[in-house]
């Protein structure tokens, strides 16, 4: 078969939408199956039938006070001056929760009864008709409704359903769901992995995602790509669930399975779908039963099993989805979309001034990190070519507007003293995220002059007066009012695989040995050192193979040497440390923050301010490698 024969036109979201939907009416998908369950095991189950009152509660007059019962009658106008005895046969002790027999009408605490010698009482006090009595069907009556049809039962519910005579309750059933994930190349968490492996873990994001809907989710073990084992898997899933997940195999590679099996299993309704990510997402039916066939990347995976499974669960449990919550945003930087395709992109949240700032948090469908960071998701429709540079947007939240109004915003150069501040800040109460997009010195001073950001990190050398970060602040953020402050001095220099075996010390045994060179990005701070060194070695970067390929922060520049993808990149000691390879330093440079004065006094920023020269903290940045704390917390310079 021609491979390029499985492609159909991508259909347009609304467009896929609407035939899925046509194609789950059609076999009767959601039609309501029901259980008789235990109320003591109902918790989070949906109710099938509404629920009414077996037996009033309480089902007699209960005392709700220790104390006395009485007739109120009988304690007319008694007072200090006039207090009222009662005979034995007056009145009977009853402590809370006894029954008061029905010739008593009143309840007085014991606090207010004193006791005689001769068994009689005496009460200072009189009564109400009903008096610290909870009657008959005073919180439930019998027959009464509890909980209506379609109710998501909590604790509460549970325990008045017991209190009113209720032990069973039918309930809608539970969709059961098999997720399948497919690809020879992939093992097991925690197997030792070799080139060409990837660790399968997926379908447990997939798997967490289906049980936090509702769903009882069953994970295969990986299958290969092998046409016949992945029909063989998804048989047997059919069989014994309601909706099927297979992952991985939706494009058109050569060892990409999953639309010809389905094809040959059962039907292929849609074929691709016009969004990004998540094109290749495949939707069938097998067996009356729906097969959602999604795209390997976990990226493009999670996002289609929001747009196309999530729906299916919450409609098989009889309920609504909940409706996710939302604000308006302005974007900190322009975003293209290619055209025909809706483009969902993550993004981080922060409140700036009064403004909140909306900031890609990374690109790629396989970037698992940019969800992980991503406070909301943006989705530019079908049509727009894009959206731009402080362009008000709406963003669907990913996780609550209080934790994003406690985030600190932080746009700069690299540094691993970052991550170590995001941890320190959210250990405090309440805590305090630290979002921290790494986009160079240069990048970072813009991002202030614009706004976007609580404080940037910068580390610009000045070849003209040697002065770090000064010189670039006068230039580009000048009549700005802001601080300098000091994280730290770092060692800058060349990160090598452990033992130096090419026996790096300058450009010039680079170029000559033939060397691949990794290089940061233009604008940030290591870069423009980067390329003071080269020009006083009188070299020309056109010679450095790997000049023009750039990564944005240390660690990837380490990464790309520890893996062998280069032999040579220039980064910061602590990188070089974490990954445990060799470094040959070049520089001591000095890492500032830039601080605008309207940020100094805020109460996130004053957190990290108290932070950064906590004993304890600077005790844990020295060991991670190449740094001095001498100025920690000083500042350099204000304007």
């Amino acid at each position: 078969m021609n491979r390029e024969s499985i492609y159909v036109a991508n259909q347009p979201l609304s467009e896929a939408l609407k035939i899925w939907e046509q194609a789950l009416k059609e076999i009767g998908f959601g039609q309501r199956r029901t259980r008789v369950i235990p109320v003591d095991e109902a918790l989070g189950e949906t109710t099938a039938r509404a629920v009414y009152a077996s037996h009033s509660s309480p089902t007699y007059n209960a005392s709700a006070m220790d104390g006395v019962a009485v007739r109120f009658e009988d304690l007319g106008f008694a007072s200090e001056a006039s207090p009222v005895v009662l005979k034995s046969d007056q009145y009977q002790s009853v402590n809370t929760g006894n029954e008061v027999p029905d010739r008593f009408n009143a309840v007085v605490m014991i606090e207010d009864v004193h006791t005689r010698a001769d068994g009689s009482i005496e009460l200072i006090n009189s009564a109400t008709p009903w008096q610290h009595i909870r009657t008959v069907g005073e919180d439930i009556v019998a027959t009464e409704l509890i909980l209506p049809a379609g109710h998501t039962i909590r604790p509460i519910d549970q325990g008045a359903m017991l209190a009113s005579g209720v032990a069973q309750v039918e309930v809608n059933a539970t969709p059961k769901v098999t997720v399948i994930p497919t690809g020879s190349e992939l093992i097991a968490p925690g197997s030792p992995g070799k080139p060409g492996q990837i660790i399968e873990f997926n379908s447990r994001i997939l798997a967490g995602y289906l049980r936090e809907w509702g769903a009882e989710v069953s994970v295969l073990s990986p299958v290969s790509d092998d046409p016949e084992l992945i029909t063989e898997a998804l048989l047997e899933a059919v069989k014994r669930s309601d909706i099927v997940v297979t992952n991985a195999g939706a494009s058109a590679g050569t060892r990409d399975f999953s639309s010809t099996v389905l094809a040959s299993a059962g039907r292929v309704v849609v074929r691709g779908v016009a969004i990004k990510p998540g094109k290749p997402v495949i939707l069938a039916l097998v067996d009356s039963k729906p097969v959602i066939g999604l795209p390997g990347y976990p990226i493009s995976a999670i996002l289609t099993l929001q747009l196309f499974a999530r729906d299916l669960v919450y409609r098989f449990r009889g309920q609504r989805p909940p409706s996710g919550e939302s604000c308006n945003a302005i974007m900190s930087r322009p975003m293209h979309s290619p055209m025909g395709v809706d483009q969902f992109v993550r993004v981080t949240l922060g409140r700036v001034h009064d403004t909140l700032i909306a900031t890609p948090s990374g690109k790629g469908a396989g970037s698992v990190m940019s969800l992980v960071r991503a406070d909301g998701l943006l989705t530019i429709p079908v049509g727009s070519e894009g959206i731009g540079a402080g362009e008000t947007v709406r963003i669907e939240l990913m996780r609550p507007m209080q934790e994003v109004d406690r985030t600190l915003v932080a746009i700069g150069s690299h540094d691993n003293i970052l991550d170590l501040m995001a941890n320190g800040l959210h250990q405090l109460d309440p805590p305090i995220r630290l979002s921290s997009a790494h986009v160079g010195s240069m990048g970072g001073i813009m991002a202030i002059r614009r706004g976007e950001a609580h404080f940037g990190g910068t580390h610009l050398l000045d070849e003209q007066t040697g002065e770090y970060n000064i010189p670039f602040i006068k230039r580009f953020l000048a009549g700005m009012q802001l601080r300098l402050v000091n994280l730290c001095y770092r060692q800058q220099g060349f990160i090598v695989a452990k033992g130096n075996p090419k026996a790096v010390r300058s450009f010039t045994d680079i170029v000559e040995r033939k060397l691949l060179f990794i290089n940061r990005q233009k604008g940030a701070g290591t870069r423009l050192l980067t390329d003071k060194i080269i020009r006083e070695s009188g070299l020309d970067p056109g010679l450095i193979a790997g000049y023009d390929h750039e990564e944005y922060t240390h660690m990837n520049i380490a990464v790309a040497v520890m893996s062998g993808s280069a032999d040579v990149g220039m980064g910061i000691r602590a990188a070089a440390v974490a990954l445990g390879l060799d470094f040959v330093p070049v520089a001591e440079e000095r890492y500032d923050l830039i601080v605008p004065e309207a940020f100094v006094d805020d109460k996130r920023m004053s957190a990290a301010f108290d932070l950064i020269q906590d004993q304890q903290f600077m005790a844990r940045v020295e060991t991670l490698g190449g740094y001095s704390l001498r100025h920690c917390g000083n500042v350099i310079y204000r304007q």
